[in-house]
C-alpha cells in the first residue's frame, strides 16, 4: 500500500474496519504472522534470528479524527460531535463523506450576514455545526444516517509544491506506511508491528496491544504538530516540515528513554538521516500507554512534523515520512 491508498480509507476512532481489513491483506503478503486481537488491532510479528536480542515492538495508531452523528433538525441536518480533537473553527463548510454509503455532506454553519456582531466575535461551538447531506426532512436524514453514524473528511490526497502532500488522516497514516515498509524486512531481533485503534480517544488500542506484547522497546510512529508557518517565531516551533524526522523526549503522556532518545539522535547523524528534536511539550501518544502498561517497556517517539493536524486537510513532506522509516530501519539493523 502505498500514502494515498492509506489516507484514502476512513477510519475514523472506533470504525477502523475498512483500514483493518487493507492492512491485513498487506501485512500477510510480508509476515506470516498477523493476528487481529480483541481491541482491533493488527498484530504482525517477525520472530527474528537472535533471542539474545530485544523483542522491539513499532506502533502506529490506524484511526483518524472524525464526526459521528447525534441528532437531527427539524428540516434534515445532522447534529454532530466531533471524534477526536477538531478545532471547530476548521470544520466550517468542509466536504465530509457520511456512513458507510460515504454519502456526500458539507459542515454548515450559519451565514455572515444573518450573524449578529456578537455571534462574529466568538467561534461556533459543534452545537451550532451541522452536516448537510441534502436530506429533505428529519426523517429522511434518520433513515440514511441513524444515529451512531460516522463521518470523515472528504480531502484528496495531492501532491504539491516542493515534495509536499496535502491530505486527511495523515496522523497516523505516515505511521502505519512504516510500519508496512517495516515488514518489508528481516531483522536478528524480534520484531512486532502493532498498528491499533482508538489513539485519537485516549490511547485506548494501544493499551491493550501493550499488555498484551509487553516489549522491552517500544518504538512509536506518529504524526506530530509542526506550528512552524506565518508569523510563529523559532521558540515557538514544535518542529519543522523538511528538517526530517522529529525526535520527541518528553510530551504529555511519556518521557522518552534517555539512552534511546540519545541512541537514535546518534544514529541518525551517523546515518546520515535527516532528523531534529521536538522542541515543544505537547500532545501526546500511544507512548504513554507502553511505558505505563505491566512492568514497562523503554519508548521513543520519531514523528513526521504534520502542518495543520486534526484538520481537514494536513500537510507533510514526503522526505521526513523517508526519515521516519530510515531512523527505525537503521535502529533495527544497529540493535
Amino acid at each position: 500500500m502505498d500514502l494515498k491508498q492509506l489516507t484514502d480509507i476512513d477510519a475514523v476512532s472506533g470504525n477502523e474496519n475498512a483500514l483493518r481489513r487493507a492492512i491485513v491483506e498487506a501485512a500477510r503478503a510480508l509476515c506470516d504472522d498477523v493476528t487481529i486481537d480483541r481491541s482491533g488491532n493488527v498484530i504482525a510479528t517477525k520472530p527474528g534470528t537472535d533471542d539474545r536480542l530485544p523483542h522491539v515492538v513499532l506502533s502506529a495508531h490506524m484511526d483518524e479524527v472524525g464526526f459521528m452523528i447525534v441528532g437531527y433538525t427539524d428540516d434534515g441536518l445532522l447534529r454532530i460531535r466531533p471524534i477526536g480533537g477538531i478545532d471547530p473553527r476548521v470544520a466550517v463548510s468542509k466536504w465530509v463523506r457520511v456512513g458507510k454509503d460515504a454519502l456526500p455532506g458539507v459542515i454548515g454553519a450559519m451565514a455572515i450576514h444573518l450573524q449578529t456582531p456578537e455571534d462574529r466575535q466568538r467561534v461556533l461551538g459543534f452545537d451550532k455545526l451541522y452536516i448537510d447531506i441534502g436530506a429533505k426532512d428529519q426523517k429522511e436524514a434518520e433513515r440514511l444516517c441513524p444515529l451512531g453514524t460516522y463521518a470523515a473528511f472528504d480531502t484528496p490526497y495531492t501532491p504539491f509544491g516542493d515534495g509536499f502532500v496535502a491530505a486527511k488522516a495523515l496522523d497516523d497514516r505516515v505511521g502505519c506506511l512504516s510500519l508496512l515498509r517495516i515488514l518489508e524486512n528481516d531483522y536478528a531481533a524480534k520484531v512486532t508491528c502493532a498498528f491499533v485503534t482508538q489513539e485519537e480517544v485516549g490511547l485506548r488500542g494501544a493499551k491493550g496491544a501493550a499488555f498484551t506484547l509487553q516489549p522491552d522497546i517500544a518504538i512509536v510512529l506518529e504524526g506530530t504538530a509542526a506550528n512552524d508557518v506565518g508569523d510563529v517565531p523559532a521558540r515557538s516551533r514544535v518542529c519543522e516540515a523538511g528538517n526530517g524526522v522529529c525526535v520527541s523526549f518528553m510530551d504529555g503522556a511519556s518521557i522518552a528513554d534517555r539512552g534511546l532518545f540519545q541512541t537514535m539522535l546518534s544514529l541518525a547523524a551517523s546515518e546520515g538521516i535527516p532528523h531534529q528534536v521536538k522542541r515543544a511539550v505537547t500532545g501526546g501518544n500511544d507512548a504513554g500507554a507502553y511505558q505505563r502498561t505491566g512492568v514497562g517497556a523503554r519508548t521513543v517517539v520519531l514523528s513526521v512534523p504534520c502542518r495543520y493536524i486534526h484538520s481537514g486537510a494536513s500537510v507533510a513532506k514526503l522526505s521526513d515520512i523517508d526519515a521516519q522509516y530510515a531512523l527505525a530501519h537503521a535502529f533495527l539493523n544497529n540493535l
